[in-house]
Order: structure tokens, then sequence, then C-alpha cells
């Protein structure tokens, strides 16, 4: 399950990058990325998805179901990430946690750890044949 959520979470990173938070050009798109530590190259850590811009990287942890405890070990390896990621070193980090559904308390602790949260909203699904079945009149 969770790598199905990965699948439909990472094309929207990208498209956030330079709908919403106005990348103008992206250097690196990589989905389920594995990298080692440039301080110690025998840690290695799988991203569920990075996008390098201009001036920020995005830093994505997706979860099938999301708990504090997914939260918080993410929050850790935000400290780390240029050790990963030396080629982003300088810009400004955007943290991004998704799921398909994220429950309200838990979109209230990423607020305060300003992480932000993605998960499906009401325009993602569109009835394909909703005019034929249905008479709204």
């Amino acid at each position: 399950m969770g790598t199905l959520v990965e699948d439909i979470v990472a094309p929207n990173i990208e498209g956030l990058a330079l709908n919403y938070f106005g990348c103008k050009t992206i250097s690196t798109f990589a989905p389920r990325i594995k990298k080692n530590n440039r301080k110690d190259n025998s840690r290695l850590q799988e991203f569920d998805c990075i996008v390098i811009c201009d001036n920020f990287i995005i830093v994505n942890n997706t979860k099938s179901t999301p708990t504090v405890e997914d939260i918080n070990k993410f929050i850790e390896l935000l400290k780390e990430i240029f050790d990963f990621f030396p080629e982003a070193e300088g810009k400004k980090v955007i943290p991004i946690f998704a799921s398909l559904y994220i429950p309200k308390e838990i979109v209230t602790y990423l607020t305060r750890k300003k992480i932000y949260a993605l998960a499906m909203g009401n325009d993602t699904m569109d009835l394909l044949n909703g005019e034929e079945l249905i008479d709204l009149k």
C-alpha cells in the first residue's frame, strides 16, 4: 500500500514546486531515491520524493497511515537533509508530509511543526459520467 500512495503523491510534489511554491527550474525530481549520508557512507536512506529548485529543496515523506511517531522521525531526518543532499546546501527546506487522508489532529501537529500536510482534497476525483446519470434540476 505504501508504494501505491507514494506513486499518487510524487507527481503532485513536482506540481506543487512549480505552481504553489513558484519554482522556475527543477534541477532534480527524484521519487523513491536512495542516498548515502556524506558524513557516514554506511548510512543509506530512502526518500519518498525530492525536488530541488532554484532556491529550495522539497523533502516529501509519505505514509499510508500517518502517525505522530512518523512525523517525529521525519523531523529528525530533516535535520540531516544536507548530509544526504549537499548539492542543495544553503537552499530553503520545504518539508511535506503526505497521505491519502490525514486526520485533523495530525494536520494540527504538522502545522505546529511547520510541515506542510498533503492529502486528497475535494476536487481530486471527478464523476466521468455524472451528467448522464444524475439529473440535478
